[in-house]
């Protein structure tokens, strides 16, 4: 086996297992539960999964989606987002290579799947996700500093606050023009996170992309059913665009409205 090789390999191990400690968190965080212990049982009958029903996705394929000791059907979201977490570090390893960037964006996606997903079921993003996110961002920016010398702290610093104080103020607007609250705690700390790890400019492009993405997704159901808008989903949209995209949507807008 190759260096290149056990490279991905790695990268893809690593997405199994952390998207399978992410599907403890989606389930247990909004609930107040440990994501320590138990170990991990199922929801059906409460009986601990063994170690060998608890390998990520083919687990679930052997056991046709249902418990060994129950028959209970186990949610296809468990290997869905163990799959989805294991393309992630996969694609991080190869668009980036075996580099700090693949290493933050992998851990960043990883984290907007994570909320986003939290967020759409249950309205709630757990401080857990987005407080240890922040903190993830931060101390990545100073290990890039370190090993790369590119100034990255301030940047990192400067888009965490940043991107808190315009949610807080779109909120302290929105509570004074609705009359009711407008923007919930958690979208304000998971902004925090995501300029962390994008800076001041990228803060700014994903709360724009999220709010035109929600506008246009959710907005319309939104008037229909009264229901509110889970902005988180819409945020990890817009910081995994602004991720992937941003400099060459910043580039471009440049071109197009501000001419030389």
């Amino acid at each position: 086996m190759t260096v290149e090789t056990l490279f991905y390999v790695t990268a893809g191990l690593l997405g199994a297992a952390l998207g399978s400690f992410m599907n403890v968190c989606i389930y247990r965080l909004p609930h107040g539960e440990s994501v320590v212990r138990p170990r991990s049982f199922c929801p059906g009958c409460g009986k601990e999964i063994t170690a060998r029903d608890n390998i990520p996705v083919l687990s679930w394929l052997f056991l046709r989606g249902r418990c060994r000791q129950c028959g209970e059907r186990i949610s296809f979201q468990y290997p869905l987002v163990e799959l989805a977490t294991i393309g992630i570090w996969l694609g991080m390893a190869l668009g980036y290579g075996p580099t700090l960037r693949a290493l933050a964006g992998a851990i960043f996606f990883t984290l907007l799947l994570s909320i986003a997903i939290t967020d759409a079921r249950h309205y709630l993003i757990p401080d857990e996700l987005s407080i240890g996110g922040l903190a993830s961002g931060l101390a990545l920016a100073v290990l890039t500093e370190l090993v790369t010398g590119v100034p990255t702290i301030l940047a990192s610093v400067a888009g965490a606050a940043l991107g808190f104080l315009l949610l807080l103020g779109v909120g302290l607007i929105g509570d004074w023009v609705f009359k009711k609250p407008a923007m919930g705690g958690g979208d304000m700390k998971m902004m925090a996170m995501i300029g962390a790890y994008l800076g001041p400019v990228g803060a700014v492009l994903t709360i724009f992309l999220g709010a035109l993405a929600g506008s246009l997704i959710f907005g319309p159901i939104s008037l229909r059913t009264g229901k509110m808008v889970p902005f988180g989903v819409f945020l990890a949209l817009g910081g995994a665009v602004t991720f992937l995209l941003g400099d060459a949507l910043i580039d471009w807008y440049r071109g197009t409205f501000l001419p030389a």
